[in-house]
């Protein structure tokens, strides 16, 4: 979803004023090696940066500046005069210093982690002493204003694109171009998003309040879908902490107590910042291809607390669709001993790949931070208010509020973005390119003057040995995102079977303090039972492994449902929700290779081919820390780091509808994903499940087969469909991504940014003999029911992710169970995905 956004930006532009002083080069030492980390600086500024690792750097200035200082430690400082107001691709010299010949310090190799020998390892064990000490974490209570701006600009701007048929007839967008003061590329401003909020913090009871005041964007004012995603995208972070998330991945903060492992520190030079003397340290990574940055810090000689911070990502980061990583952070002196953090800028370069000359798009996040308050105490009760309607006079405050509220005025370029973006939206062709990057994000084509989306279309063609190719259409009311009600449906063909299948559902929200909810629906389709052990509620949904273009072995165990459901929902406590609803199920072989019959002394051939139960279900839900957007009956997840809980009992009861069985099925399952710092990230599952009573093979719990070719969380790769079928189960499912920690560390592969990923899958379940017998008919068709009982069944996968960035082949082993008839005890799958 990210990326499809990222991409359709691409398209959309606007180009703002020169700055005054542009310059940029190489700086070299007599030996023409090029010298990294050296400071290059506008002459009586403290406008500045340094060199990479190729001793290359950009400077930018709205000032007009004569002279450049270049220094760096063991050097003689030169001073360039500037001729010009536009300097590019120049290139410098340093001589070392003739008295310090013998005591030359050289920083772009492995420096001592001993606090003895190494001064910066002496200050960082102090900042390391102070850090509980600094910043909100010294007060009780908290509240500030934040104001936070987010641009978007397509970059690299060429007479090529300009002349490309892309922008034909929207050649008014580049009527000028900046140049960005980080990188020196040129851009073009595309999307503009402001926000104000007041927030509020205990750290006594550990809670925080954010109050949304207004949000405004250029041109997508009423698009939630953009907001979450720029909410998404730019998480909050503290470079205190040991590992900083960004774009999903754990980067090692240079603060990190486990940083001294991980970078080089050198102390560079010390000076007064706002009358506060302070010590500068640069520092970057003792290894590439992890992730890391380069930069330097200023931190103050008696608090310890950061002053100002540069982190630049090390462009040999296993990060995908991510060329540049630029992070500025500035901290204000409120008294002697408190620093607190006045501004924070972040650049992303948004690109296919990491070439110099690549073209691709910025995201730059400005943050300001103004009013801080403290101590000032709250009933607990103040930091568990949920908003729950939708504000429309947030997302459209007036120009009063924004000139009252900016803690930073907006630049020609940035007021440029709205005008430009209110243009754009009369032209056809813009209109075109905004809807097709919107049917790749959700899914749907709009038609809004009826007030209909016709969906999804990534399930139109599936493929089974049932019914042969399977075409589906269908679609959902759509009046906008915080809908309190939604009606959709599908229809669907097999041109095997000849049948046509349907569904069709609605749900409307009631009480949206409680999210008090009905709902129900009705739906007739061949479906892949077993393809889960929780048993899922949904009326339309729908496995991958009953529309499997490409399977291993036959794809013939598959029933025809017919499925009929109403219930409602509520959630009395935020992400705890309570679901009670009933459903009738007829369930029937669909194939004439596969069986479902059991004994019905009731029939006159004492043998019966198909189910009817109705089924009652109480089931607990509990996502802690999941954060929503959205107001209406459909809600998404902003986040997927929290854990699930879920709990649910069944009783299915012979005297409603005239059903075939009594019996009561208990399940319960418990997913948890864990952030491992800079060993990437473990996710576990735990179900269990128990059925009471005598049920047919149609109601038992099947262990989930994987007779597909792709990768599948939380099912078995090396079992058939059918393979164990039980009455009791409990499962556990492990598996850990290392986002390259492994492959970083072995020469010959880290330079292709592999991520090895290992899983553990194991099983145990138990059959009766009552419900073996039940299901024993004498059908020809009939397979032995089998239950994993003697030991538990487990499965292993080593798997390679990352490959061309879009590729995951996992290679599974079967542990035991090898006598099996027709046992796989080696397979290939893989997937694909887009993933930072």
């Amino acid at each position: 979803m990210k990326l499809r956004l990222i991409i359709t930006l691409y398209v959309f532009g606007f180009l703002s004023a020169f700055g005054q002083t542009k310059v940029s080069g190489y700086v070299y030492d007599e030996f023409d090696q090029p010298i990294a980390f050296a400071n290059v600086i506008f002459k009586g500024s403290t406008e500045g940066t340094i060199t990479n690792e190729d001793g290359k750097f950009y400077l930018e200035s709205h000032e007009k500046w004569e002279a450049l200082i270049v220094s760096f430690l063991g050097f003689e400082v030169l001073e360039v005069p500037l001729t010009m107001r536009v300097s590019y691709d120049l290139r410098f010299v340093l001589k070392e210093e003739a008295s310090s010949l013998d005591e030359v310090v050289i920083i772009t190799g492995k420096q001592s982690k001993k606090a003895s020998e190494n001064p910066a390892i002496r200050i960082l064990k102090k900042i390391w002493e102070r850090k509980r000490q600094n910043g909100l974490n010294q007060f009780k209570q908290y509240e500030y204003d934040q104001y936070e701006k987010v641009e978007f600009d397509l970059n690299t701007i060429d007479s090529a694109l300009i002349k490309s048929k892309l922008f034909k007839g929207m050649e008014f967008v580049f009527e000028e171009v900046d140049t960005s003061s980080v990188t020196g590329k040129t851009y073009l401003p595309i999307f503009l998003n402001e926000s104000v909020k007041k927030v509020y913090g205990d750290n006594v009871i550990n809670e925080q309040r954010e109050d949304l005041k207004g949000n405004k964007n250029s041109g997508f004012s009423n698009n939630q879908v953009i907001i979450d995603f720029i909410d998404d995208l730019y998480s909050d972070y503290n470079v205190y902490d040991n590992y900083l998330k960004f774009f999903d991945k754990s980067f090692v903060s240079p603060l990190s107590r486990t940083g001294v492992q991980t970078y080089n520190y050198v102390l560079s030079d010390s000076a007064f910042i706002e009358n506060k003397w302070c010590y500068n340290i640069i520092y970057y990574p003792r290894r590439k291809n992890e992730l890391t940055f380069k930069g330097d810090f200023w931190v103050n000689d008696s608090t310890y607390a950061i002053k100002e911070i540069n982190m630049q990502a090390s462009k040999s980061a296993n990060i995908n669709w991510v060329k540049e990583i630029y992070i500025e952070q500035e901290f204000e002196v409120l008294n002697d001993s408190v620093f607190l953090i006045k501004r924070d800028y972040f650049l992303s370069d948004f690109a296919l790949n990491k070439k110099e000359k690549s073209r691709g798009v910025y995201g730059k996040r400005t943050t300001l931070y103004d009013n801080y308050k403290f101590n000032e105490a709250k009933d607990p009760k103040f930091y568990d208010k949920v908003v729950y309607n939708y504000d429309e006079d947030v997302y459209n405050r007036e120009d009063d509020f924004w000139e009252t509220n900016r803690l930073e005025a907006l630049n020609k370029d940035e007021k440029g973005v709205y005008k430009m973006l209110d243009t754009l939206k009369t032209v056809k062709k813009f209109k075109r390119l905004y809807n097709l990057g919107s049917i790749l994000a959700s899914g749907y084509v709009e038609f809004p003057s009826i007030n209909f989306d016709y969906g999804p279309i990534f399930s139109t063609f599936g493929f089974n040995d049932v019914e042969g190719l399977r075409l589906r259409t269908g679609g959902r009311t759509y009046f906008g995102p915080n809908d309190l009600w939604r009606l959709e449906g599908f229809l669907a063909y097999g041109f095997r079977d000849d049948k046509f299948k349907y569904g069709i559902s609605g749900k409307w929200l009631l009480d949206k303090r409680s999210r008090f909810t009905l709902f129900g629906g009705q739906r007739r389709d061949v479906e892949q039972i077993g393809a889960s052990l929780t048993s899922s509620t949904d009326v339309l949904g729908r496995s991958l492994a009953s529309s499997a273009v490409i399977v291993t072995g036959a794809n013939d165990k598959l029933t025809n449902i017919s499925l009929t459901n109403f219930g409602m929902s509520v959630e009395p406590i935020r992400n705890f929700e309570i679901r009670l609803d009933g459903s009738f199920r007829q369930l029937r072989s669909a194939s004439k290779t596969f069986s479902l019959d059991y004994n019905d002394p009731e029939s006159s051939t004492g043998v019966s081919a198909e189910v009817d139960q109705f089924e009652s279900r109480l089931s607990l839900a509990f996502y802690p820390k999941r954060q929503m957007t959205g107001f209406g009956v459909e809600r998404k997840n902003k986040n997927d780091n929290f854990a699930r809980l879920f709990a649910q009992i069944s009783r299915g009861d012979e005297d409603w509808f005239n059903s075939d069985f009594n019996y009561t099925k208990v399940q319960f399952s418990y997913i948890q994903p864990w952030q491992v710092g800079g060993f990437g990230r473990l996710t576990t599952s735990i179900e269990a499940g128990k059925t009471f009573g005598e049920v047919p093979l149609a109601l038992l719990s099947v262990v989930p087969g994987n007779q597909t070719y792709f990768s599948i969380y939380n099912i078995f790769s090396q079992l058939d469909f059918y393979e164990f079928v039980t009455d009791t189960y409990t499962s556990m499912h492990l598996e850990h991504n290392f986002n390259g920690r492994l492959f970083s560390r072995i020469p010959f592969l880290k330079k292709y940014n592999l991520r090895a990923i290992l899983s553990l899958r194991g099983v145990w379940g138990e059959l009766s003999e009552e419900n073996i017998a039940l299901s024993t008919t004498g059908n020809p068709l009939e397979f032995p029911l089998i239950a994993p009982d003697s030991r538990v069944y487990y499965e292993y996968s080593v798997g390679v992710a990352n490959i061309f960035k879009v590729l995951r082949i996992d290679f599974n082993f079967r542990g035991n169970y090898l006598d099996a008839p027709d046992a796989r005890k080696f397979g290939i799958t893989g997937s694909f995905g887009f993933y930072f």
